[in-house]
Protein backbone atom coordinates (compact mmCIF):
# COMPACT_ATOMS: atom_id res chain seq x y z
CA UNK A 1 0.00 0.00 0.00
CA UNK A 2 2.99 2.25 0.55
CA UNK A 3 4.14 2.22 -2.57
CA UNK A 4 0.75 2.69 -4.64
CA UNK A 5 1.16 6.28 -2.74
CA UNK A 6 4.26 7.39 -2.61
CA UNK A 7 5.38 6.06 -6.01
CA UNK A 8 5.67 8.19 -8.68
CA UNK A 9 3.24 7.80 -11.67
CA UNK A 10 5.24 9.52 -14.24
CA UNK A 11 8.41 10.70 -14.82
CA UNK A 12 9.27 14.58 -14.25
CA UNK A 13 9.61 15.37 -18.13
CA UNK A 14 6.43 13.70 -19.01
CA UNK A 15 4.28 15.35 -15.68
CA UNK A 16 5.74 19.13 -17.07
CA UNK A 17 4.49 18.25 -20.26
CA UNK A 18 1.12 17.17 -18.78
CA UNK A 19 0.77 20.48 -16.89
CA UNK A 20 1.92 22.82 -20.08
CA UNK A 21 -0.71 21.45 -22.38
CA UNK A 22 -3.60 21.67 -19.07
CA UNK A 23 -2.50 25.34 -18.49
CA UNK A 24 -2.77 25.82 -22.26
CA UNK A 25 -6.14 24.65 -22.45
CA UNK A 26 -7.13 26.29 -19.29
CA UNK A 27 -6.06 29.95 -20.26
CA UNK A 28 -7.03 29.42 -23.69
CA UNK A 29 -10.62 29.21 -23.17
CA UNK A 30 -10.95 33.00 -20.62
CA UNK A 31 -11.35 34.67 -24.08
CA UNK A 32 -13.96 32.57 -26.15
CA UNK A 33 -17.31 33.61 -24.23
CA UNK A 34 -18.74 37.02 -23.81
CA UNK A 35 -19.58 38.27 -19.96
CA UNK A 36 -22.63 37.13 -18.85
CA UNK A 37 -25.03 38.78 -16.35
CA UNK A 38 -25.34 39.24 -13.41
CA UNK A 39 -22.12 38.09 -11.80
CA UNK A 40 -19.72 38.52 -14.70
CA UNK A 41 -20.66 41.79 -15.97
CA UNK A 42 -21.05 43.23 -12.20
CA UNK A 43 -17.70 42.44 -11.15
CA UNK A 44 -15.71 43.52 -13.87
CA UNK A 45 -17.54 46.90 -14.09
CA UNK A 46 -16.78 47.35 -10.24
CA UNK A 47 -13.28 46.98 -11.18
CA UNK A 48 -12.95 49.21 -14.02
CA UNK A 49 -14.65 51.50 -12.55
CA UNK A 50 -11.94 51.24 -9.62
CA UNK A 51 -9.19 51.47 -12.58
CA UNK A 52 -11.14 54.69 -14.04
CA UNK A 53 -11.86 56.76 -10.43
CA UNK A 54 -8.29 55.54 -8.50
CA UNK A 55 -10.46 54.97 -5.77
CA UNK A 56 -9.33 51.94 -4.61
CA UNK A 57 -10.94 51.79 -0.86
CA UNK A 58 -14.84 52.51 -2.04
CA UNK A 59 -16.39 50.34 -4.61
CA UNK A 60 -18.71 51.73 -6.85
CA UNK A 61 -20.85 49.51 -9.34
CA UNK A 62 -22.66 51.77 -11.98
CA UNK A 63 -21.54 55.03 -10.30
CA UNK A 64 -23.41 53.88 -6.82
CA UNK A 65 -22.13 53.02 -4.00
CA UNK A 66 -21.72 49.32 -4.01
CA UNK A 67 -20.80 47.13 -0.71
CA UNK A 68 -22.10 44.05 -0.61
CA UNK A 69 -18.76 42.20 -0.88
CA UNK A 70 -15.18 43.20 -0.01
CA UNK A 71 -12.64 44.03 -3.31
CA UNK A 72 -10.01 41.67 -3.64
CA UNK A 73 -11.12 40.38 -6.41
CA UNK A 74 -11.81 44.04 -7.61
CA UNK A 75 -8.08 44.90 -6.60
CA UNK A 76 -6.63 42.15 -8.94
CA UNK A 77 -9.56 42.59 -11.68
CA UNK A 78 -8.65 46.37 -11.66
CA UNK A 79 -4.80 45.77 -11.76
CA UNK A 80 -5.41 43.53 -14.60
CA UNK A 81 -6.96 45.86 -16.55
CA UNK A 82 -4.24 48.52 -16.08
CA UNK A 83 -1.60 46.07 -17.09
CA UNK A 84 -3.56 44.07 -19.87
CA UNK A 85 -5.91 46.36 -21.18
CA UNK A 86 -9.82 45.92 -20.44
CA UNK A 87 -11.41 42.64 -21.94
CA UNK A 88 -13.03 39.74 -21.18
CA UNK A 89 -10.05 37.50 -20.83
CA UNK A 90 -9.12 39.73 -18.76
CA UNK A 91 -11.58 39.99 -16.21
CA UNK A 92 -11.89 36.25 -15.95
CA UNK A 93 -8.24 36.24 -15.66
CA UNK A 94 -8.26 36.19 -11.63
CA UNK A 95 -11.03 33.42 -11.51
CA UNK A 96 -8.51 31.20 -13.66
CA UNK A 97 -5.70 32.08 -11.36
CA UNK A 98 -7.50 30.94 -8.70
CA UNK A 99 -8.77 27.65 -10.11
CA UNK A 100 -5.41 26.70 -11.43
CA UNK A 101 -3.84 26.95 -8.73
CA UNK A 102 -6.04 25.48 -6.76
CA UNK A 103 -5.50 22.39 -9.26
CA UNK A 104 -1.55 22.72 -8.84
CA UNK A 105 -2.12 23.25 -4.50
CA UNK A 106 -4.32 20.01 -4.18
CA UNK A 107 -1.75 18.20 -6.20
CA UNK A 108 1.42 19.63 -3.57
CA UNK A 109 -0.78 18.73 -0.65
CA UNK A 110 -1.66 15.84 -1.50
CA UNK A 111 1.86 14.70 -2.35
CA UNK A 112 3.42 15.66 0.58
CA UNK A 113 0.90 14.42 3.05
CA UNK A 114 -0.33 11.28 1.38
CA UNK A 115 1.95 10.60 -1.06
CA UNK A 116 2.98 11.37 -4.75
CA UNK A 117 0.17 9.25 -6.84
CA UNK A 118 -2.38 11.01 -4.33
CA UNK A 119 -1.49 14.06 -5.11
CA UNK A 120 -1.69 13.33 -8.77
CA UNK A 121 -4.61 12.12 -8.58
CA UNK A 122 -6.14 14.66 -6.59
CA UNK A 123 -5.27 17.17 -9.15
CA UNK A 124 -6.59 15.18 -12.01
CA UNK A 125 -9.90 14.63 -9.94
CA UNK A 126 -10.33 18.39 -9.28
CA UNK A 127 -9.23 19.65 -13.20
CA UNK A 128 -12.01 16.84 -14.32
CA UNK A 129 -14.68 18.06 -12.21
CA UNK A 130 -17.05 20.20 -13.33
CA UNK A 131 -17.71 22.07 -10.04
CA UNK A 132 -14.53 23.22 -9.90
CA UNK A 133 -13.42 23.27 -13.58
CA UNK A 134 -16.62 25.43 -15.17
CA UNK A 135 -16.69 28.04 -12.41
CA UNK A 136 -12.75 28.24 -13.37
CA UNK A 137 -13.99 30.23 -16.15
CA UNK A 138 -16.31 32.80 -14.95
CA UNK A 139 -15.79 35.74 -13.35
CA UNK A 140 -17.40 34.79 -9.82
CA UNK A 141 -16.17 35.36 -5.91
CA UNK A 142 -16.81 32.19 -5.32
CA UNK A 143 -14.30 30.78 -6.93
CA UNK A 144 -11.16 33.08 -5.59
CA UNK A 145 -13.08 32.24 -1.49
CA UNK A 146 -12.86 28.57 -2.82
CA UNK A 147 -9.23 29.15 -3.60
CA UNK A 148 -8.03 31.32 -0.22
CA UNK A 149 -10.45 28.96 2.10
CA UNK A 150 -8.36 25.79 0.29
CA UNK A 151 -4.79 27.55 0.74
CA UNK A 152 -5.81 27.87 4.34
CA UNK A 153 -6.79 24.15 4.16
CA UNK A 154 -4.00 23.09 2.86
CA UNK A 155 -0.80 25.69 4.55
CA UNK A 156 -2.98 23.38 7.93
CA UNK A 157 -2.13 20.04 6.57
CA UNK A 158 0.79 20.71 5.37
CA UNK A 159 1.99 22.12 9.25
CA UNK A 160 0.62 19.40 11.02
CA UNK A 161 2.75 16.89 9.38
CA UNK A 162 5.40 14.91 11.59
CA UNK A 163 8.71 15.55 11.99
CA UNK A 164 9.02 19.03 10.59
CA UNK A 165 10.90 21.52 12.52
CA UNK A 166 9.84 24.45 14.26
CA UNK A 167 10.35 26.99 11.56
CA UNK A 168 8.96 24.49 9.03
CA UNK A 169 5.76 24.75 10.54
CA UNK A 170 5.52 27.98 11.89
CA UNK A 171 6.13 29.08 7.99
CA UNK A 172 3.03 27.15 6.85
CA UNK A 173 0.90 28.33 9.89
CA UNK A 174 1.72 31.97 8.98
CA UNK A 175 0.60 31.13 5.67
CA UNK A 176 -2.60 29.70 6.21
CA UNK A 177 -3.50 32.52 8.69
CA UNK A 178 -2.48 34.79 5.89
CA UNK A 179 -5.07 32.47 3.64
CA UNK A 180 -7.74 33.15 6.39
CA UNK A 181 -7.14 36.75 6.03
CA UNK A 182 -7.35 37.05 1.79
CA UNK A 183 -10.43 34.80 2.19
CA UNK A 184 -12.63 37.41 4.49
CA UNK A 185 -11.08 39.91 1.59
CA UNK A 186 -12.12 37.66 -0.88
CA UNK A 187 -16.05 37.43 0.55
CA UNK A 188 -16.68 38.31 4.04
CA UNK A 189 -16.67 36.57 7.51
CA UNK A 190 -17.88 33.42 6.29
CA UNK A 191 -13.82 33.17 5.18
CA UNK A 192 -12.77 33.06 8.66
CA UNK A 193 -15.96 31.46 10.34
CA UNK A 194 -16.14 28.16 8.39
CA UNK A 195 -12.45 27.14 8.73
CA UNK A 196 -12.85 28.16 12.62
CA UNK A 197 -16.14 25.86 13.04
CA UNK A 198 -14.52 22.97 11.16
CA UNK A 199 -11.22 23.45 13.39
CA UNK A 200 -13.36 23.34 16.31
CA UNK A 201 -15.66 20.61 15.31
CA UNK A 202 -12.51 18.54 14.25
CA UNK A 203 -10.40 18.64 17.47
CA UNK A 204 -14.41 17.98 19.31
CA UNK A 205 -14.74 14.48 17.54
CA UNK A 206 -10.57 14.02 17.56
CA UNK A 207 -10.14 15.21 20.85
CA UNK A 208 -6.83 16.56 19.36
CA UNK A 209 -6.23 18.94 21.57
CA UNK A 210 -2.68 19.13 21.03
CA UNK A 211 -3.49 20.40 17.99
CA UNK A 212 -4.08 24.13 18.88
CA UNK A 213 -0.43 24.45 20.66
CA UNK A 214 0.73 24.10 17.19
CA UNK A 215 -1.64 26.67 15.62
CA UNK A 216 0.63 29.95 16.17
CA UNK A 217 -2.88 31.46 16.84
CA UNK A 218 -1.04 34.56 18.26
CA UNK A 219 1.46 35.54 15.56
CA UNK A 220 -1.08 34.05 13.17
CA UNK A 221 -3.94 36.38 14.47
CA UNK A 222 -1.61 39.32 13.33
CA UNK A 223 -1.26 37.84 10.22
CA UNK A 224 -4.61 37.87 9.74
CA UNK A 225 -5.50 41.62 11.46
CA UNK A 226 -2.40 43.40 9.38
CA UNK A 227 -4.52 41.98 6.12
CA UNK A 228 -7.99 42.58 6.65
CA UNK A 229 -8.02 45.59 9.32
CA UNK A 230 -6.58 48.38 7.26
CA UNK A 231 -9.52 48.33 4.07
CA UNK A 232 -12.21 48.19 7.17
CA UNK A 233 -11.24 50.82 8.99
CA UNK A 234 -10.48 53.16 5.49
CA UNK A 235 -13.80 52.47 4.10
CA UNK A 236 -15.86 53.20 7.14
CA UNK A 237 -14.15 55.90 7.95
CA UNK A 238 -14.90 57.12 4.51
CA UNK A 239 -18.41 55.58 4.80
CA UNK A 240 -20.21 55.86 7.87
CA UNK A 241 -23.11 53.63 6.32
CA UNK A 242 -20.60 50.61 5.24
CA UNK A 243 -21.02 48.78 8.88
CA UNK A 244 -24.25 48.44 9.24
CA UNK A 245 -25.02 47.17 5.74
CA UNK A 246 -21.62 45.41 5.11
CA UNK A 247 -21.81 43.20 8.17
CA UNK A 248 -25.66 43.11 9.28
CA UNK A 249 -27.12 42.70 6.21
CA UNK A 250 -24.62 41.64 3.88
CA UNK A 251 -23.13 38.75 6.04
CA UNK A 252 -26.13 38.11 9.10
CA UNK A 253 -29.42 38.92 7.66
CA UNK A 254 -28.53 37.05 4.00
CA UNK A 255 -28.04 33.79 6.08
CA UNK A 256 -30.44 34.30 8.43
CA UNK A 257 -33.49 35.39 6.44
CA UNK A 258 -34.62 35.15 3.30
CA UNK A 259 -34.71 38.93 1.93
CA UNK A 260 -32.20 38.02 -0.30
CA UNK A 261 -35.00 35.98 -2.53
CA UNK A 262 -32.24 33.31 -3.36
CA UNK A 263 -34.35 30.71 -1.52
CA UNK A 264 -33.78 26.75 -1.80
CA UNK A 265 -34.90 23.59 -0.37
CA UNK A 266 -32.61 22.01 2.59
CA UNK A 267 -31.34 19.32 -0.75
CA UNK A 268 -30.32 22.02 -2.86
CA UNK A 269 -26.69 20.91 -2.73
CA UNK A 270 -27.21 17.54 -3.21
CA UNK A 271 -27.98 17.51 -7.27
CA UNK A 272 -25.11 20.40 -7.44
CA UNK A 273 -23.35 17.99 -5.85
CA UNK A 274 -23.52 14.93 -8.02
CA UNK A 275 -23.26 16.98 -11.31
CA UNK A 276 -20.04 18.80 -9.70
CA UNK A 277 -18.47 15.76 -9.88
CA UNK A 278 -20.05 13.27 -12.20
CA UNK A 279 -16.68 12.17 -13.69
CA UNK A 280 -16.13 10.10 -9.73
CA UNK A 281 -19.53 10.02 -8.59
CA UNK A 282 -19.17 5.92 -8.08
CA UNK A 283 -16.16 6.29 -6.51
CA UNK A 284 -16.74 9.59 -4.51
CA UNK A 285 -18.64 7.27 -1.61
CA UNK A 286 -16.16 4.80 -1.65
CA UNK A 287 -13.18 6.92 -1.10
CA UNK A 288 -15.31 8.60 1.94
CA UNK A 289 -15.66 4.77 3.29
CA UNK A 290 -11.90 4.62 3.03
CA UNK A 291 -10.95 7.52 4.44
CA UNK A 292 -13.00 7.20 8.26
CA UNK A 293 -10.62 3.50 8.46
CA UNK A 294 -7.32 5.65 8.09
CA UNK A 295 -5.39 5.69 11.64
CA UNK A 296 -4.27 9.15 12.34
CA UNK A 297 -0.33 9.85 11.51
CA UNK A 298 2.30 9.73 14.73
CA UNK A 299 1.14 12.96 16.11
CA UNK A 300 -2.29 12.61 16.27
CA UNK A 301 -3.34 14.83 13.90
CA UNK A 302 -5.75 13.20 11.48
CA UNK A 303 -5.53 14.83 7.89
CA UNK A 304 -8.78 12.62 6.50
CA UNK A 305 -10.95 13.65 9.55
CA UNK A 306 -9.99 17.23 9.05
CA UNK A 307 -11.04 17.25 4.99
CA UNK A 308 -14.00 15.05 5.78
CA UNK A 309 -15.28 17.37 9.08
CA UNK A 310 -14.39 20.21 6.02
CA UNK A 311 -16.96 18.91 3.39
CA UNK A 312 -19.34 18.18 5.58
CA UNK A 313 -20.00 21.23 7.56
CA UNK A 314 -19.45 23.23 4.63
CA UNK A 315 -22.13 21.54 2.83
CA UNK A 316 -24.07 21.39 5.83
CA UNK A 317 -23.98 25.06 6.86
CA UNK A 318 -24.49 26.52 3.37
CA UNK A 319 -27.84 23.68 3.27
CA UNK A 320 -28.96 25.36 6.66
CA UNK A 321 -29.24 29.10 5.08
CA UNK A 322 -32.38 30.91 3.89
CA UNK A 323 -29.91 32.19 1.22
CA UNK A 324 -28.33 29.74 -1.31
CA UNK A 325 -26.64 29.86 -5.08
CA UNK A 326 -25.05 26.95 -6.87
CA UNK A 327 -21.84 28.04 -6.23
CA UNK A 328 -21.88 28.70 -2.47
CA UNK A 329 -20.04 25.23 -1.55
CA UNK A 330 -17.55 25.36 -4.13
CA UNK A 331 -14.96 25.26 -0.87
CA UNK A 332 -15.77 21.66 -0.14
CA UNK A 333 -14.17 20.21 -3.90
CA UNK A 334 -10.55 20.50 -2.93
CA UNK A 335 -11.01 18.66 0.00
CA UNK A 336 -13.32 16.08 -1.58
CA UNK A 337 -10.80 15.93 -4.30
CA UNK A 338 -7.98 14.76 -1.54
CA UNK A 339 -10.02 12.35 -0.53
CA UNK A 340 -10.33 10.81 -3.96
CA UNK A 341 -6.66 11.33 -4.73
CA UNK A 342 -5.95 8.65 -1.23
CA UNK A 343 -8.29 6.48 -2.96
CA UNK A 344 -7.71 6.05 -6.76
CA UNK A 345 -3.94 4.77 -6.60
CA UNK A 346 -5.58 1.76 -5.08
CA UNK A 347 -7.80 0.77 -7.48
CA UNK A 348 -8.03 -2.15 -9.37
CA UNK A 349 -8.65 -3.52 -13.07
CA UNK A 350 -12.06 -4.91 -12.07
CA UNK A 351 -12.91 -1.82 -9.87
CA UNK A 352 -12.31 0.56 -12.65
CA UNK A 353 -14.21 -1.27 -15.21
CA UNK A 354 -17.50 -1.37 -12.76
CA UNK A 355 -16.68 2.47 -12.40
CA UNK A 356 -16.67 2.67 -16.99
CA UNK A 357 -19.87 0.85 -17.17
CA UNK A 358 -21.47 3.20 -15.04
CA UNK A 359 -20.23 6.36 -16.55
CA UNK A 360 -21.04 4.64 -19.71
CA UNK A 361 -24.40 4.20 -18.85
CA UNK A 362 -24.81 8.14 -17.42
CA UNK A 363 -23.58 9.17 -20.52
CA UNK A 364 -25.98 7.23 -22.63
CA UNK A 365 -28.88 8.65 -20.28
CA UNK A 366 -27.36 12.41 -21.18
CA UNK A 367 -27.65 11.44 -24.75
CA UNK A 368 -31.06 10.87 -23.93
CA UNK A 369 -31.94 13.31 -22.02
CA UNK A 370 -30.57 16.03 -24.10
CA UNK A 371 -33.03 15.17 -26.83
CA UNK A 372 -35.52 17.73 -24.29
CA UNK A 373 -33.42 20.52 -25.43
CA UNK A 374 -34.97 20.63 -28.96
CA UNK A 375 -37.76 21.57 -26.90
CA UNK A 376 -37.02 24.58 -24.96
CA UNK A 377 -37.46 27.76 -25.67
CA UNK A 378 -40.67 30.16 -25.44
CA UNK A 379 -40.06 31.87 -28.57
CA UNK A 380 -38.75 30.27 -32.03
CA UNK A 381 -35.62 32.40 -31.24
CA UNK A 382 -34.43 30.88 -28.42
CA UNK A 383 -36.01 27.37 -29.76
CA UNK A 384 -33.30 27.92 -32.75
CA UNK A 385 -30.21 29.10 -29.77
CA UNK A 386 -31.34 25.40 -28.17
CA UNK A 387 -31.30 23.30 -30.92
CA UNK A 388 -27.87 24.80 -31.54
CA UNK A 389 -26.53 24.35 -28.51
CA UNK A 390 -27.85 20.87 -28.35
CA UNK A 391 -25.50 19.75 -31.21
CA UNK A 392 -22.20 21.08 -28.96
CA UNK A 393 -23.80 19.15 -25.75
CA UNK A 394 -24.02 15.52 -27.87
CA UNK A 395 -20.05 16.38 -28.74
CA UNK A 396 -19.52 16.33 -25.28
CA UNK A 397 -20.98 13.56 -24.00
CA UNK A 398 -19.12 12.02 -27.61
CA UNK A 399 -15.67 13.08 -26.04
CA UNK A 400 -16.57 11.84 -22.88
CA UNK A 401 -17.77 8.48 -24.17
CA UNK A 402 -14.61 8.48 -26.53
CA UNK A 403 -12.33 9.07 -23.15
CA UNK A 404 -14.37 6.01 -21.45
CA UNK A 405 -13.93 3.32 -24.37
CA UNK A 406 -10.21 4.41 -24.73
CA UNK A 407 -9.66 3.72 -21.04
CA UNK A 408 -11.39 0.55 -20.89
CA UNK A 409 -8.72 -0.39 -23.92
CA UNK A 410 -6.03 0.55 -21.80
CA UNK A 411 -7.33 -1.03 -18.40
CA UNK A 412 -7.62 -4.36 -19.97
CA UNK A 413 -3.77 -4.30 -21.44
CA UNK A 414 -1.47 -6.31 -18.99
CA UNK A 415 0.64 -3.60 -17.96
CA UNK A 416 1.66 -2.69 -14.27
CA UNK A 417 0.62 0.48 -14.86
CA UNK A 418 -2.31 0.12 -17.10
CA UNK A 419 -5.02 1.18 -14.74
CA UNK A 420 -3.16 4.21 -13.64
CA UNK A 421 -2.82 5.58 -18.11
CA UNK A 422 -6.47 4.38 -18.03
CA UNK A 423 -7.37 6.68 -15.27
CA UNK A 424 -5.88 10.08 -16.61
CA UNK A 425 -7.30 9.05 -20.32
CA UNK A 426 -10.57 9.11 -18.76
CA UNK A 427 -10.49 12.29 -16.59
CA UNK A 428 -8.54 13.96 -19.96
CA UNK A 429 -11.74 12.95 -21.91
CA UNK A 430 -13.89 14.55 -19.47
CA UNK A 431 -11.76 17.65 -19.18
CA UNK A 432 -12.58 18.36 -22.42
CA UNK A 433 -15.93 17.60 -22.48
CA UNK A 434 -16.64 20.19 -19.97
CA UNK A 435 -14.72 22.98 -21.91
CA UNK A 436 -17.29 21.69 -24.99
CA UNK A 437 -20.28 22.30 -23.08
CA UNK A 438 -19.17 25.19 -20.87
CA UNK A 439 -17.96 27.34 -23.39
CA UNK A 440 -20.54 26.38 -26.02
CA UNK A 441 -22.68 28.78 -23.46
CA UNK A 442 -21.51 31.35 -25.50
CA UNK A 443 -24.49 30.69 -27.82
CA UNK A 444 -26.63 31.91 -25.13
CA UNK A 445 -23.92 34.45 -23.52
CA UNK A 446 -23.98 36.21 -26.86
CA UNK A 447 -27.20 37.06 -26.47
CA UNK A 448 -27.59 38.14 -22.97
CA UNK A 449 -24.62 40.25 -23.15
CA UNK A 450 -24.08 43.75 -24.33
CA UNK A 451 -21.18 43.29 -26.41
CA UNK A 452 -23.33 43.28 -29.92
CA UNK A 453 -24.95 46.57 -29.15
CA UNK A 454 -21.86 48.44 -27.57
CA UNK A 455 -20.00 49.66 -31.01
CA UNK A 456 -22.80 51.30 -32.39
CA UNK A 457 -23.70 52.53 -28.82
CA UNK A 458 -20.12 53.96 -28.55
CA UNK A 459 -20.27 55.18 -31.98
CA UNK A 460 -22.73 57.75 -31.17
CA UNK A 461 -21.35 58.48 -27.56
CA UNK A 462 -18.50 59.51 -29.45
CA UNK A 463 -20.40 62.55 -31.09
CA UNK A 464 -22.29 63.41 -28.17
CA UNK A 465 -21.06 66.26 -25.24
CA UNK A 466 -18.78 64.22 -22.58
CA UNK A 467 -20.88 64.12 -20.09
CA UNK A 468 -24.18 63.43 -21.85
CA UNK A 469 -26.73 61.56 -19.41
CA UNK A 470 -27.51 58.25 -20.21
CA UNK A 471 -30.32 56.41 -18.77
CA UNK A 472 -31.40 52.94 -17.96
CA UNK A 473 -34.76 53.06 -17.79
CA UNK A 474 -36.76 50.49 -15.36
CA UNK A 475 -33.97 47.76 -16.14
CA UNK A 476 -30.47 47.07 -14.28
CA UNK A 477 -28.20 45.72 -17.46
CA UNK A 478 -25.29 43.83 -15.52
CA UNK A 479 -22.93 43.67 -19.23
CA UNK A 480 -24.03 47.21 -20.77
CA UNK A 481 -21.76 49.59 -18.51
CA UNK A 482 -18.82 47.22 -18.81
CA UNK A 483 -18.75 46.95 -22.98
CA UNK A 484 -19.88 50.53 -23.37
CA UNK A 485 -17.20 51.84 -20.48
CA UNK A 486 -19.85 54.14 -19.58
CA UNK A 487 -22.10 54.28 -16.48
CA UNK A 488 -25.93 54.57 -16.47
CA UNK A 489 -28.93 56.94 -14.39
CA UNK A 490 -30.94 54.13 -12.46
CA UNK A 491 -34.69 55.38 -13.44
CA UNK A 492 -37.50 54.09 -11.27
CA UNK A 493 -35.90 50.09 -11.05
CA UNK A 494 -33.40 50.16 -8.09
CA UNK A 495 -32.45 46.49 -8.03
CA UNK A 496 -29.42 45.75 -6.32
CA UNK A 497 -28.32 49.13 -6.20
CA UNK A 498 -30.85 49.90 -3.50
CA UNK A 499 -28.02 51.22 -0.91
CA UNK A 500 -26.02 53.29 -2.95
CA UNK A 501 -28.95 55.03 -4.36
CA UNK A 502 -30.19 55.41 -0.85
CA UNK A 503 -26.91 57.03 0.07
CA UNK A 504 -26.52 59.30 -2.79
CA UNK A 505 -30.62 59.83 -3.98
CA UNK A 506 -29.38 62.74 -6.61
CA UNK A 507 -28.11 59.92 -8.77
CA UNK A 508 -31.28 58.42 -9.73
CA UNK A 509 -34.60 59.05 -11.20
CA UNK A 510 -37.40 57.88 -8.98
CA UNK A 511 -40.42 58.10 -11.26
CA UNK A 512 -40.47 57.12 -15.14
CA UNK A 513 -42.85 60.40 -14.72
CA UNK A 514 -39.88 62.39 -13.69
CA UNK A 515 -37.50 60.53 -16.37
CA UNK A 516 -40.04 61.58 -18.95
CA UNK A 517 -39.97 65.18 -17.85
CA UNK A 518 -36.09 65.15 -18.04
CA UNK A 519 -35.72 63.89 -21.37
CA UNK A 520 -37.86 66.28 -22.50
CA UNK A 521 -35.51 69.01 -21.43
CA UNK A 522 -32.17 67.52 -22.04
CA UNK A 523 -30.47 68.67 -25.29
CA UNK A 524 -28.69 65.32 -25.75
CA UNK A 525 -29.41 62.02 -23.85
CA UNK A 526 -29.38 58.22 -24.23
CA UNK A 527 -31.06 55.87 -22.89
CA UNK A 528 -31.41 51.70 -22.34
CA UNK A 529 -35.09 50.49 -22.31
CA UNK A 530 -36.76 47.07 -21.90
CA UNK A 531 -38.28 46.71 -25.71
CA UNK A 532 -41.41 45.84 -23.62
CA UNK A 533 -41.14 49.26 -22.87
CA UNK A 534 -40.71 50.98 -25.93
CA UNK A 535 -44.48 51.11 -27.17
CA UNK A 536 -45.37 52.31 -23.91
CA UNK A 537 -42.90 55.11 -24.51
CA UNK A 538 -44.20 55.91 -28.48
CA UNK A 539 -47.87 56.16 -27.55
CA UNK A 540 -46.92 59.11 -25.00
CA UNK A 541 -44.87 60.27 -27.77
CA UNK A 542 -41.43 60.37 -25.90
CA UNK A 543 -38.91 61.88 -28.40
CA UNK A 544 -36.74 59.12 -29.13
CA UNK A 545 -34.59 57.63 -31.93
CA UNK A 546 -33.00 53.91 -32.15
CA UNK A 547 -29.07 53.54 -31.73
CA UNK A 548 -29.19 49.63 -31.46
CA UNK A 549 -31.45 46.85 -29.69
CA UNK A 550 -31.89 42.93 -29.79
CA UNK A 551 -34.60 40.59 -28.44
CA UNK A 552 -34.38 42.14 -24.78
CA UNK A 553 -33.18 45.50 -24.54
CA UNK A 554 -32.93 48.96 -26.78
CA UNK A 555 -31.01 51.88 -26.97
CA UNK A 556 -32.41 55.28 -28.12
CA UNK A 557 -31.13 58.70 -28.60
CA UNK A 558 -32.84 61.90 -27.83
CA UNK A 559 -33.11 63.35 -31.34
CA UNK A 560 -31.69 66.79 -32.18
Amino acid sequence: MHDAFSSKPFSRATLLVLGTLFALIWFMQLNIRHLVPSDEGRYAEIAREMLMSSDWITPRYNGYLYFEKPPLQTWFNAATFAWFGIGDWQARLYTALCGFGGVLLAGLTGARVFGARAGFFAALALASAPYWNLLGHFNVLDMGLAFWMQAALCSLLLAQRPGLTTTARRSWMWLCWAAIGLAVLSKGLVGAILPAAVLVLYTLITRDWALWKRLHVLSGSLIFGALTVPWFVLVQQRNPAFFEFFFIVQQFRRYLTPEQNRPGPFYYFIPVLILGFLPWLSLLWQSIRHALKTPPQSNGFSPVKLLLVWSVFIFVFFSASHSKLISYILPIAPALALLLGRYLPLLEAPQWRRHLLGQAALVSAGYVGALVLAYLGDTPAENALYRSYQSWVYLALTTALIGIALSAWINQRNHPTATLRALCVYACGWFIAIAIAGNAHEIFGKVRSGAPLASAVQAELAKLPAHTPFYSVMALDHTMPFYLRHTMIMVQHQDELRFGIEQEPEKWVPTLELWIQRWQHDQHALALVPVSLYETLVARGVPMRIIARDVHRMIIAKPA
